[in-house]
């Protein structure tokens, strides 16, 4: 470069040292060359990491609030049948949600979060969308505990909405099942009747869902029939329940498609 500023080598002289040349330059650059292309691949594949890390804590909080959307869509179809059953029932009504389950397997009993405070008295029914679930048992002033239909103590006067036949509800323990007391052997009832409140003792307005027959047993020995029941009631998930207040008429309540009779003296809704 010196000899050919200094005395201008001419253009063919320069081309073939220049050709000789490059081959040095290029073994010269190449670490040069590799520490760049290297840089450039490791700030890339950092920023591939980085977004990746990114997308991914994305996804998960997308799928925690699509998870927590499914359970609002839940508890928001659990809030309009209790608020259908509302209109259905006729009268007025609270809705209480559910606070605490008691764990003692000899006695049903849920806490829910309605006491004194909002009106709640001892003995008040309690159901949920599809019929019966029990009745107030204690009340605090902000809370209060409900009894299941199911209880091996709780007992609910009960008639067969086909023809009117009269019995007694009785739980066994078991949160899918009742059985009916004192029904003779010749008795008209059979798997599938609709049971509902007979409205007998005055603790239970007339017409409310109970339970649904599922099985009828009969035996040339014992002179009652061994009749037991399905609770229309969804004990095992309830979320919310209504609390019916007093000093209104009974109408009608079912979301199973059988016509429940009304009260004497009121016509069914329509």
């Amino acid at each position: 470069m010196a000899l050919d500023q200094r005395q201008g080598v001419p253009e063919p002289i320069r081309y073939t040292l220049a050709a000789m040349v490059y081959p040095i330059r290029v073994v010269v650059d190449f670490p040069f060359e590799m520490g760049n292309v290297i840089s450039r691949e490791l700030s890339g594949r950092r920023r591939l990491m980085a977004e990746n890390e990114r997308l991914q804590a994305q996804r998960l909080l997308n799928e925690a609030r699509l998870q927590k959307l499914d359970a609002l869509e839940e508890e928001n179809i659990r809030l309009r049948q209790l608020l259908d059953s509302s209109y259905d029932v006729g009268k007025p009504v609270l809705i209480a949600p559910l606070m605490r389950v008691s764990l003692d397997p000899y006695s049903h009993l849920i806490q829910i979060g309605k006491g004194a405070r909002d009106s709640i008295f001892h003995g008040q029914p309690v159901l949920d969308a599809d019929g019966i679930v029990g009745q107030v048992d204690k009340v605090g002033p902000l809370s209060a505990m409900v009894r299941l239909i199911t209880d091996p103590s709780h007992a609910i006067p009960v008639r067969v909405n086909r023809n009117g036949i009269r019995s007694i509800a009785v739980g066994t323990g078991n949160l899918h099942e009742l059985k009916l007391t004192n029904l003779p052997n010749n008795t008209d009832i059979r798997a599938g009747d609709l049971l509902i409140t007979s409205g007998l003792g005055g603790r239970f307005p007339r017409g409310y869902p109970v339970a649904r027959v599922k099985s009828v047993t009969t035996d040339p020995g014992p002179p009652f029939a061994r009749v037991l029941a399905s609770p229309t009631a969804a004990l095992d998930r309830l979320q919310e329940v209504l609390v019916v207040k007093r000093d209104q008429k009974a109408v009608r309540l079912t979301s199973t498609g059988d016509k429940v009779e009304p009260p004497p003296g009121k016509q069914p809704g329509p």
